[in-house]
């Protein structure tokens, strides 16, 4: 893939006051020391199956999740342990998922591609590559049907948009103008097939035009930006002028999956996109701003860490799922009474 130039440092510009960049910061850093733990835990076999790392993207999330209202509905994909974290899930519940731990938000039974918490409006985590996609625009015709102004955010990766599903679900809602906003966050491989391999069209925020939705690019790895874009589409599709589509461009640190070495990229393009970190970025914004001190960065260093470590022992000790409750949640039993015999 093609890589960009990075700059010499320039002066940040300050977009926003001093309590937005430091709730950017921690609920960034939350996610990344997470994911981290998690890798952890992976290599540890204590977490099992598929486990999809989010380091790197931490920005999307970040800057989505403060331009909604508590009440606004996400849905994911498999990359889905820090959105979760922004909609106001405890870690210690997603750990426990991952651990397949009765105590998990999807009661052990889902895993890491199937975090789900209906409470804060979080609707998976979704494994099939672009499943979540109609599942969104579902949410959001419901939601119009029963004439209210909330808005569902449905995330999906670049490798999604190749899914026919895409193309039918951004039909029907600008045919019927729901209040949905499509974020791709384009972090430049499918799996480990790059976007110029893959299509023509590679700037993907184009594919919406085709359905005269209104689509933009972004810098995924800077909150401002997210922020402002997804507040813009937010705004637009509560006033009943419908979706918009908006693509992230961010990236990934770690491979696809925890199985996944990522030998299909070159180290220098890997760290030309640290070099943006959106971590640091904050941070610089914050500390250049004198608005943080390094005794208050220690400080919040080791809140988080306390954080995650409360996360791994509630995880560690929690029992497994009973035997019984194999068939529950799969089907309604007073249907399905032969289940249980």
């Amino acid at each position: 893939m093609k890589m960009e130039k990075v700059s010499a440092k320039k002066p940040n510009t300050v977009k926003f006051p001093k309590d937005q960049y430091l709730k950017w910061y921690e609920s960034m850093l939350l996610m990344r020391r997470f994911e981290e733990r998690a890798q952890q835990m992976y290599l540890q076999q204590k977490i099992r199956g598929f486990c999809h790392i989010y380091i790197g993207q931490e920005a999307v999330a970040a800057g989505s999740a403060s331009a909604i209202r508590p009440e606004d509905n996400i849905i994911t994909a498999y990359r889905d342990h820090a959105l979760p974290l922004v909609k106001g899930m405890e870690p210690k519940y997603v750990m426990a998922e991952l651990f397949a731990k009765a105590t998990g938000c999807s009661g052990g039974k889902g895993g890491s591609m199937h975090i789900f918490d209906v409470k804060h409006k979080f609707f998976g985590g979704h494994g099939i590559v672009g499943g979540q996609i109609p599942l969104g625009t579902g949410i959001a015709f419901a939601d119009k049907y029963r004439k209210s102004d909330l808005v569902t955010l449905c995330f999906m990766g670049d490798g999604a948009v190749r899914q026919g599903a895409f193309h039918e679900a951004l039909n029907m809602a600008m045919t019927w103008k729901l209040p949905v906003v499509y974020i791709i966050e384009n972090n430049h491989y499918a799996m480990g097939t790059s976007v110029e391999r893959s299509s023509n069209v590679v700037e993907l925020y184009e594919l919406g035009r085709a359905f005269d939705m209104p689509s933009f690019p972004v810098d995924g790895m800077r909150c401002e930006a997210v922020h402002e874009a997804v507040a813009s589409a937010v705004e637009y599709a509560r006033q009943g002028n419908g979706p918009t589509l908006l693509e992230m461009k961010t990236y990934r640190y770690k491979g696809h999956s925890m199985s996944d070495p990522a030998n299909y990229r070159t180290k220098d393009e890997v760290e030309q996109y640290k070099a943006k970190d959106p971590i640091e970025h904050t941070l610089d914004i914050l500390k250049d701003s004198k608005w943080i001190t390094d005794v208050e960065v220690e400080e919040t260093e080791k809140k988080t860490k306390d954080i995650i470590d409360d996360a791994v022992k509630f995880a560690d000790e929690s029992p497994y799922p009973d035997a019984s409750e194999l068939y529950k949640d799969v089907y309604k039993q007073e249907d399905y009474p032969f289940i249980m015999d």
